[in-house]
């Protein structure tokens, strides 16, 4: 894999966005690939700490993440985003600045994702304890062609992430083979193994 890209995980809260990417970069590191996660609520902690959330701050927050995308992108680096971003005009602009897109929508029913919610966010927003609370007071526009759309209320997070893998495979963003997969060996490597079993005495 010569050139970087971004994909770029969108979903509700407690989707299983940064679950799926945790995995991936792990997938995609096995493979040789250099990878950045850029997690929403570090990039909210890092570099977003003075932002809200009303749209323009949420759009802002995506603006600076797709920014950082774009440059690790363009330097042979593979991004992964894991933020909320509902808009989808937002997750447009994010698309045609970064170029080198896969956008993955992971869906998974409101409900579903209440009763995943460990840190108890979507009970706060629901007794009105936390304002512009993404699906409950403030809108989720649910990608309308992402180039992968996942059900993680019905895939394991296992079968999810193969799914982006034949996809990245598909478009041609990564090889079918993992770098240095068992039993593939490079010429000076195939060389080195004839010489030893001839000194053994096998050939």
């Amino acid at each position: 894999m010569d050139k970087g890209f971004t994909v770029w995980f969108t979903g509700l809260s407690g989707a299983g966005k940064s679950t799926l990417a945790s995995l991936l970069a792990e997938e995609l590191r096995d493979r040789g690939a250099s990878v950045e996660l850029l997690d929403g609520d570090e990039i909210r902690n890092n570099l977003s700490s003075g932002l809200g959330f009303s749209k323009a701050d949420r759009d802002a927050n995506i603006q600076r993440i797709a920014y950082v995308a774009k440059l690790l992108s363009r330097n042979g680096v593979v991004a992964i985003t894991a933020a909320i971003s509902p808009y989808r005009e937002t997750r447009f602009r994010a698309r045609a600045s970064i170029g080198n897109f896969v956008e993955v929508f992971a869906d998974c029913p409101l409900e579903v994702c209440e009763q995943r919610d460990v840190k108890g966010l979507y009970k706060r927003a629901r007794a009105g304890e936390i304002a512009q609370f993404t699906g409950i007071s403030d809108p989720y526009e649910a990608p309308v062609n992402p180039e992968v759309h996942l059900r993680t209320d019905l895939d394991t997070p296992d079968r999810c992430v193969k799914v982006i893998i034949d996809t990245l495979i598909e478009r041609g963003h990564l090889q079918d083979e993992p770098a240095g997969a068992p039993g593939v060996y490079s010429s000076e490597e195939s060389e080195a193994v004839e010489e030893r079993l001839k000194a053994l005495g096998y050939l």
